[in-house]
Parts: C-alpha cells; sequence; structure tokens
C-alpha cells in the first residue's frame, strides 16, 4: 500500500496519548491515513481540514464532551460516520451516543483487532454505491436508499449508518422474517467479531426512534418490519 492510495482518512480524537499513539500507529501500519486531534476543539478544525471517511472519537475530552463535538461536527455538515471510544460502559451512556446518531460506540479497554473490523465496515459502508429503485415503502416507513434519508408517517427520522442499513435490510424484504444471522451478515459484514447482542441493542435503538409497533419480534429467530 502506498502512501498516494491508503485506505481511508481516519480522524482519532483521544486526550490518552498512549492509547491515540496506539491507534495512529496500528492503522497507519495497515495503510491508513491518520489524523490525531486531543480535545474537541482541535478535532473540529482537524476534521474541517483533513475530511476523513471515519472519526474515532473519545466520549471525555478536556474542554467538551465526545457528544457535543459529534452535534458540531453534524452543524457543520461533516457527516463522516463517528464511532464513540468511552471508559465509560453504562447503557445509558451507549444509547445517548448511538440515538445521537453515532454509528458506532465501543468501550474501553477495547480488541484492537475489533476496533480496526468495525472501522472497515463502516468504510465499507460509506463505499457502498446507491442501488438501482432507490426508494423503499413498506406502510409507515419510508427510505432512499442513495440520499439514506428515512421518514415515517411523512416526517423525517434521523437515524445512523447503521440503524439506517439495518432498517433497510429489513424494509427490503417485505413480509419476510428476517434471522438475527442474516441480520447480522448483511449489517455487519462476514468479518464482524461480534454475536447477535449487537443486532438486539440496534433493533431497540430502532425501536426508541420509530416507535415499538413498526418491528416485529419472531421468537427465536429475527424480526420482521410491519406494514
Amino acid at each position: 500500500m502506498t502512501p498516494e492510495s491508503p485506505r481511508g482518512r481516519l480522524l482519532v480524537t483521544d486526550d490518552e496519548v498512549s492509547i491515540a499513539a496506539i491507534l495512529f500507529t496500528t492503522f497507519q501500519f495497515l495503510g491508513f491515513d491518520v489524523v490525531t486531534a486531543g480535545t474537541g476543539k482541535e478535532a473540529l478544525r482537524a476534521a474541517a481540514a483533513a475530511a476523513p471517511d471515519v472519526v474515532l472519537l473519545d466520549v471525555m475530552l478536556p474542554d467538551f464532551d465526545g457528544f457535543e463535538v459529534y452535534r458540531r461536527l453534524r452543524a457543520a455538515d461533516i457527516t463522516a460516520p463517528v464511532m464513540f471510544l468511552s471508559a465509560r460502559q453504562s447503557t445509558d451512556d451507549k444509547v445517548h451516543g448511538l440515538t445521537l446518531g453515532g454509528d458506532d460506540y465501543v468501550a474501553k479497554p477495547f480488541d484492537v483487532k475489533e476496533l480496526v473490523a468495525r472501522v472497515e465496515v463502516l468504510l465499507r459502508r460509506g463505499a457502498q454505491p446507491a442501488p438501482a429503485g432507490a426508494r423503499v415503502q413498506v406502510g409507515r416507513l419510508e427510505l432512499d436508499r442513495a440520499s439514506r434519508e428515512a421518514w415515517k408517517d411523512g416526517t423525517p427520522v434521523r437515524l445512523s449508518a447503521t440503524e439506517f442499513d439495518l432498517l433497510c435490510h429489513l424494509m427490503t424484504h417485505p413480509g419476510k422474517a428476517v434471522s438475527k444471522a442474516e441480520i447480522l451478515s448483511a449489517v455487519w459484514g462476514h468479518d464482524f467479531h461480534g454475536d447477535f447482542g449487537v443486532v438486539e441493542t440496534y433493533v431497540y435503538y430502532l425501536r426508541r426512534k420509530l416507535g415499538p409497533d413498526l418491528i416485529r419480534t419472531v421468537r427465536n429467530f429475527g424480526y420482521q418490519v410491519c406494514a
């Protein structure tokens, strides 16, 4: 891999020097172009200048937290997928980060190999071309695979990239119960080192945004979008 053709550009924001150094070294060795920041203000400046493909964003920063950095990134029309990194492991923090629109949330200490795999999933997702027949509608739900927008009863619903891909997979199989194994493979990829728990978690996030009645649980199997 040559410097002229990096696998992707990452912005790593973490005020822990040792963690930032590990991530910088790991991803640079793997052929990524890596930019680092140690504060929220530095992250915003770096994101505007570097146009990253993925942002790794620590939640606890010395000036303002990662959630506020995320809000400011989106307000500045910086749409790169954001993966939150945090020593906070509570479910409430994960839900808060992901319902803001974040694309992933990884608790510290993390396994570097798994982190790399998750970043590659986000990169592949962003590189996928829009399919033909981009508009999909099932009952009260509608989405556009080209613009990656979603609506419920005609009202826009803001979804993270992972939430959108999960909903899209369910909606492109109308009337069908989709297994958790199929969802895991289609949304997270064959090489994702996770289990069905991540599918259940993201269905929970979708239900918080869409309401509890539009995604039906098929016991001991998977899920189905309700018309």
